[in-house]
């Protein structure tokens, strides 16, 4: 009997010490990533326009060799296509059978 009661007590100390620790890794990431977190943004978002590109592309006149595969994920990022479109300096939509402004 004493022997289960010193075994729950084994189980809940370990899984305190496992949420403890799991909770000192996240902060230990927290402030090791946050001075870094503008550049990752950053090449986040240039990393997201150069897709951008890639799938609108032919569209915009651009021979793009992979067309064929990037065409069905136009449906899925033409809701972002507005904000590319005016990050890159575009002031109207480049496409002509597509106006988002």
């Amino acid at each position: 009997m004493s022997d289960d009661h010193e075994e729950e007590g084994r189980a809940a100390r370990l899984e305190r010490i496992r949420a403890w620790l799991s909770q000192a890794r996240f902060f230990a990431e927290e402030v090791y990533s946050s001075r870094y977190r503008g550049a990752i943004a950053r090449a986040r978002r240039d990393e997201d326009d150069l897709f951008m590109l890639l799938v609108f592309s032919e569209m915009m006149g651009v021979p793009n060799p992979a067309a064929y595969y990037t065409l069905e994920l136009q449906p899925l990022l033409l809701e972002r296509f507005h904000d590319w479109h005016q990050r890159m300096g575009m002031e109207r939509s480049p496409l002509d059978h597509f106006k988002c402004c």
